[in-house]
């Protein structure tokens, strides 16, 4: 998409850290009526098994970053962008395009009451804010985001820290946000605030 396209439905972008748990919000937020667009599921997707991406990724980087299957290695692949930021800057290059693609087609044929958008990087990117109408952040202490990695992904403490050095820190997304729902494991707490939030966002859709 184009750093200045933007949405004729009204439109969020619901981001966070890592272990934050941006899924969790935005399960909720689609069982309410939100068309919800993931655009890490979408990554997940364009590498998987016949993927898009998949015989770009092989040509730039070889066999040896692909599971027997033929998906993306993950693991390896993680711990290789890491180490070499040329190497992750191609992996972008590849997949960036494909996910603007399938980001817009989605945004096009939604049904929902308003989209929002789960872009993990939305931060980073210094466009999507202004291609949304509201940012909203998941929030949660980086401790909670450490163990939570940890034991989800069976990483190790160094390797998540890793993985959020090269993220957005915490201040930085909050000085961003119209809204914040903090997820500190009181989920009454995360279900109201989702809740109050869905009246809010169809206030707005109606408006828009």
């Amino acid at each position: 998409m184009k750093p200045s396209e933007t949405f004729k439905k009204f439109s969020v972008g619901l981001t966070g850290g890592i272990g934050s748990g941006k899924s969790l919000v935005a399960d909720q937020f689609a069982e309410l009526g939100a068309a919800v667009i993931d655009t890490d599921l979408i990554a997940q997707q364009l590498t998987g098994v016949g993927g898009e991406a998949m015989p770009a990724i092989r040509e730039i980087f070889g066999d040896s970053f692909l599971t027997s299957e033929g998906a993306l290695n993950r693991a390896a692949m993680r711990t290789h962008v890491f180490s070499d930021p040329s190497a992750r800057k191609q992996l972008e290059s590849i997949l960036h395009p494909m996910i603007a693609t399938q980001t817009r087609a989605q945004a096009t044929s939604a049904t929902g009451e308003y989209l929002m958008f789960v872009v993990p990087l939305l931060t980073e990117s210094g466009q999507w804010k202004n291609r949304v109408d509201r940012v909203l952040v998941v929030d949660c202490p980086e401790s909670l985001q450490l163990s939570r990695v940890m034991q989800r992904n069976q990483l190790s403490a160094d390797a998540v820290r890793a993985i959020m050095a090269t993220q957005a820190t915490r201040a930085a997304r909050l000085a961003i946000a119209d809204d914040v729902i903090v997820n500190d494991d009181a989920t009454v707490a995360v279900n109201d605030a989702v809740l109050r939030l869905h009246e809010l966002y169809l206030t707005l859709a109606a408006k828009k």
